[in-house]
């Protein structure tokens, strides 16, 4: 089957950081199970679209509102992360008050109808500071963050336990009638798991074992982990899982897209990335993918059931047809049967007119058409036809006054004033314990060099680095990197 084909077949389970499945407004659940098409609650399959809400970013008094528009777009499922670094600031000191409320945030998702799904990692990624790990941790004696080490899986064992036992007490689970449909261990692992060798594949299986032993009562996932262990599912994170993702590892799993990426992180001083809300709807703009999750909705009782057959329609296009498994595969009643297609073209440029079914349907460049019924076309995602939206903005305060407005400065340490002198530039997670996103490092010298132009080289860092001389900004000449070893350097001119 080809990637697009695999696309629409797999892409039917889950979408737009996403998970697709279909509730009905309950927001709780008694027994979430799975198999090779899908989620099944309470002994029926659903088709889900889930929306990342993050609690700590807003305030508890904007979740209902938050949330409401999510469920007015279409969203089913609510994810979040859980916040270590937040949650446990100091080891043994731990905090869930105000915006740091998880119970609070998980009940409102309930009370509004929406099923939940409990990522607690506890690492995340970019998404957060330090990876939502607490600084202390850093220190603890004998430690490497993500791997077979007994420091480290020991501290990853209580805090998800205590997490866990925390939603047991508040029957926040599925299993209990609460709306925790499924809970996620580690977080895109296999990216480094390399790095550790065997040492990684044994924290793999040791972290869902110890997942799995928490008897949560409902399925954990592990994103991004082509090994995850049974009966762990592994998920995609990605902007086109259609294309790049293999598929589940055992074919008694669903297939889950977790995350469907509409950007990317931006390094510091770098170009924005952001998609369309076409290119979106290509692998899967509020309206237009609100439209695409009614279609997919309207026909997931055939998506769910059906199996799905790969028509070719010359290069570029094909289509992906979906039909009721036991009436297509045994015969056919034409008052019962039901059909479902896909006329994908991934030609990014031109138009293209193909026959299907005795008729002729013209395929824009890069979309697809759904067909509900095999005939007629309802949604293509290349047109957007729901208005847009203009942003309209009013003052609140006029800062026209300079009174009105304060200036800071940074202070550039002068050399007499540290306190802490090295022959080398010390590191700066361990200097900060990330209380701060930035550094100064300072030296004094005699310029001495015949040179008209001298050079300060500086190798081993981030994102950037800003250089003064005697309170003078210096300018950049080269950035690069080392074509060997991947480290950058700057060059600045003085």
């Amino acid at each position: 089957m080809s990637n697009n084909g695999w696309f629409i077949k797999h892409c039917m389970v889950v979408v737009m950081s996403i998970i697709m499945m279909r509730s009905w407004g309950w927001g709780s659940a008694e027994n979430v199970t799975y198999d090779g098409r899908s989620l099944i609650i309470d002994g029926h399959r659903r088709l889900l679209f889930s929306g990342s809400i993050h609690y700590p970013r807003s305030t508890p008094e904007m979740w209902p509102y938050l949330i409401e528009k999510a469920k007015e777009g279409g969203v089913d499922v609510i994810q979040t992360y859980v916040f270590w670094n937040l949650h446990e600031p100091k080891q043994g000191e731990y905090d869930f008050n105000g915006r740091y409320d998880l119970v609070k945030f998980i009940k409102e998702i309930q009370s509004q109808g929406l099923y939940a799904c409990l990522r607690i990692g506890p690492f995340i990624e970019s998404e957060w500071t330090y990876g939502g790990f607490p600084f202390w941790l850093h220190d603890i004696p004998n430690i490497t963050f993500r791997t077979d080490n007994e420091p480290f899986k020991f501290h990853m064992k209580n805090f998800t336990t205590m997490i866990v036992s925390m939603m047991k007490s508040e029957s926040l689970y599925a299993s209990q009638g609460g709306p925790i449909i499924l809970s996620q261990i580690e977080n895109e692992y296999e990216n480094v798991e390399a790095a550790f060798h065997e040492k990684g594949a044994s924290y793999v299986r040791w972290a869902a074992k110890m997942a799995v032993d928490l008897q949560t009562g409902v399925p954990w996932v592990m994103c991004k982990q082509s090994d995850a262990p049974d009966p762990v599912i592994n998920t995609c994170n990605g902007m086109k899982c259609g294309e790049t993702f293999k598929g589940p590892n055992s074919p008694n799993k669903p297939s889950l897209w977790t995350e469907n990426w509409t950007s990317f992180l931006q390094i510091y001083g770098g170009e924005t990335y952001i998609r369309s809300a076409e290119d979106i709807a290509y692998h899967p703009k509020w309206g237009h993918l609100k439209e695409l999750h009614d279609v997919i909705r309207n026909c997931s009782q055939t998506l769910l059931a059906g199996a799905p057959t790969n028509i070719s329609l010359g290069q570029n296009q094909s289509v992906i047809k979906i039909t009721n498994s036991i009436i297509h595969l045994a015969f056919i009643f034409s008052e019962e049967e039901r059909c479902i297609a896909f006329l994908i073209n991934s030609d990014i440029r031109n138009n293209y007119t193909v026959q299907f079914q005795n008729q002729s349907y013209m395929l824009m460049p890069k979309s697809i058409s759904i067909l509900p019924d095999c005939e007629n076309v309802i949604f293509n995602t290349a047109q957007v036809r729901t208005n847009s939206n203009m942003r309209i903005t009013r003052p609140i305060l006029r800062f026209e006054l300079m009174e009105r407005w304060t200036e800071y400065k940074e202070v550039i340490p002068n050399f007499e004033d540290t306190k802490i002198r090295a022959s080398t530039l010390l590191e700066h997670m361990n200097m900060t314990k990330d209380q701060t996103d930035y550094i100064w490092y300072t030296l004094r010298f005699d310029h001495n060099i015949s040179s008209n132009e001298a050079m300060l080289h500086v190798e081993s860092l981030a994102h950037v680095a800003h250089a003064f001389l005697n309170d003078d900004y210096l300018e950049i000449k080269l950035k690069k990197t080392y074509s060997k070893s991947k480290k950058k350097y700057l060059i600045f001119n003085f």
